[in-house]
């Protein structure tokens, strides 16, 4: 069921694998001899097609089922946690004023309440700041998938925090654990981007990289469904609703460990290729896994060594400037664009167009619905439209329907259908925003950057994210109250801005190695390659030492040959 669902994410095309163009050219130049010295190099500039029943196979349940339960414990509980609190905020609020009552003899002020409970909001945000500020010693030193398990620690604090202030009369609980529950988040993700990224093939790295997205829009969707007044959005249940953060939590716990680390971070950062290549035999489903390992050292043997780069170092180097700023702009724009004011406007834009109260949170929940229908959209065709299509596209969508929308919300009391066209462009942002800039700058971080950058480029994004996050809760009310309805043309200049920077700077990352993309960002960078900074670094292990420890494939002497070709088109001295 899984694989039928997942499998159409990728177009089914004949495979282009480097290592098979290789093979295929030098048995031609065999067969011709030397005697056709220009038909041999005519024939070897051009791609063959190879026919590779592997690829068929690149989509393996034991793949689909790390990324599900790697997301499931990661970037579910974020979207579980975005949600969650909307239901039971006015308990939580009853909670802070009689707990504050028993303790002081008198009741609270409403102002002070309500400072209280922005914090319960806002920490959230800084929580995330703080996991990403120390996720990188955590996947160097622990690696990705142990990151992830030890990560669902802050999950289980959290949630018992939580799920026990009501009993115990303590709102400091509340707040303790949705800070510790914002660190949850913060490690969360970045890690588990990075997972995905490392251990999907390259013709498969965007699809199952949108499962983070997939699963943020789940976990939305299943906060409003649990916080129905049927199920867990009533005064004596609500704890129930952050007790609920343990299932997901134990369930990645409990599997998780059957899956291998990255095998990528297994080679090339902790130089065990016996573990890599069990790694690799379990993902991709096959016994020879020695053309794999022969394509990541190859990757990766152009930079010259695996030197982990620091923040600091990664700001330093002139050949991932424009990587690095491109990273900014996307998870700012990602933040800043207006989707929380969406959520904001929702219930009464509802109320307007005449659906009773107790009906709009059933209403609200088609919003959950969109948003999990366009993400799996963009999953499907990720890899057959491109990174850029969809996220310049639902950015450029956005931009159109806020314009529509400010004007819809500017003269809903002319005529009794113009709410309905509010409704419309609320569900058309949600759906634009989910088919590109939801999932898509999560992919795009793990492909910009190169193996000894990745950690540093996660710490950079994340740390945007999360302050973006936090300044959104901090200025959209003070926004809102001085524009008020106009609000939306400042999200709308967001968007636009967004989507002519990227319109302009970012190369297309489909189907390309990390090579690739390094050479599409050199010439933007104004360098004749992005090797040079990298050599000036102290190597930690130079990829001569690391493949003295490997071991020889029957493939490695041609690829040698064609790494040869490779270094004179960038200009590398070997």
């Amino acid at each position: 069921m899984i694989n039928s669902i997942l499998i159409p994410f990728v177009g089914f095309f004949s495979p282009l694998h480097l290592a098979n163009n290789t093979r295929t050219r030098y048995t031609m130049k065999e067969e011709n001899g030397v005697g056709q010295p220009g038909k041999e190099i005519q024939k070897m500039d051009k791609p063959i097609k190879v026919k590779d029943e592997n690829y068929e196979k690149e989509f393996t349940w034991r793949l689909i089922m790390a990324a599900l339960v790697g997301a499931l414990g990661s970037s579910f509980l974020y979207g579980y946690n975005l949600s969650v609190v909307n239901a039971p905020a006015s308990y939580i609020r009853q909670l802070y004023n009689e707990s504050w009552s028993s303790r002081y003899n008198y009741s609270i002020s409403s102002n002070t309440i309500t400072i209280m409970w922005s914090v319960t909001v806002s920490i959230f945000a800084i929580g995330g700041l703080t996991g990403a500020l120390i996720v990188t010693p955590l996947v160097n030193n622990l690696g990705r998938k142990k990151t992830l398990l030890i990560n669902n620690i802050f999950a289980l604090m959290a949630a018992l925090l939580i799920s026990l202030a009501n009993l115990a009369g303590a709102p400091e609980m509340v707040i303790i654990g949705r800070f510790i529950m914002g660190v949850d988040g913060g490690i969360a993700l970045s890690t588990l981007p990075m997972y995905l990224n490392e251990i999907a093939p390259k013709k498969i790295r965007g699809s199952l990289g949108q499962i983070t997205a997939i699963l943020i829009c789940v976990g939305v969707f299943t906060g409003q469904v649990l916080g129905l007044p049927e199920i867990f959005g009533r005064e004596s249940l609500w704890p129930c609703l952050f007790g609920f953060i343990l299932v997901p939590a134990v369930i990645q716990v409990a599997i998780l460990p059957f899956f291998p680390e990255s095998p990528r971070y297994l080679l090339l950062e902790k130089q065990d290729t016996k573990k890599a290549e069990k790694a690799f035999r379990t993902f991709l489903g096959k016994k020879d896994v020695s053309q794999d390992i022969e394509d990541v050292l190859a990757e990766t043997r152009i930079q010259r060594n695996i030197h982990l780069v620091s923040v600091m170092e990664l700001f330093r180097m002139r050949s991932v400037r424009w990587q690095i700023i491109t990273v900014i702009v996307t998870m700012a724009s990602y933040q800043l664009c207006g989707l929380n004011a969406i959520w904001f406007y929702t219930n009464s834009i509802f109320k307007e167009a005449g659906i009773h109260p107790q009906t709009i949170p059933y209403i609200t929940l088609s919003t959950g619905g969109i948003e999990i229908l366009a993400a799996v959209v963009s999953g499907m065709t990720i890899e057959k439209l491109g990174r850029r299509v969809l996220l310049i596209g639902g950015f450029t969508l956005m931009t159109a329907f806020f314009g529509i929308l400010t004007v819809s919300l500017t003269f809903q009391d002319r005529a009794p259908w113009v709410p309905y066209i509010s409704i419309v462009c609320i569900l058309a942002v949600i759906a634009s925003f989910c088919i590109g800039p939801g999932g898509i700058p999560f992919v795009l971080v793990g492909e910009f950057f190169q193996q000894s950058q990745r950690p540093a480029a996660f710490m950079i994004a994340g740390s945007v994210n999360w302050i973006c996050n936090f300044a959104v809760g901090l200025l959209f009310p003070i926004i809102q109250e001085g524009l008020g309805n106009y609000c939306f043309l400042v999200f709308a200049a967001i968007c636009l801005a967004g989507a002519l920077y990227l319109f302009f700077v970012l190369p297309e990352t489909k189907n390309k190695t990390f090579n690739e993309i390094d050479q599409a960002f050199a010439r933007i960078n104004n360098i004749s390659h992005p090797v040079s900074e990298l050599e000036d670094i102290p190597p930690e292990k130079t990829m001569e030492q690391l493949e003295q420890n490997n071991f020889h494939s029957p493939v490695s002497d041609h690829n040698d040959l064609e790494m040869d070709h490779l270094d004179q088109a960038y200009g590398v001295q070997r």
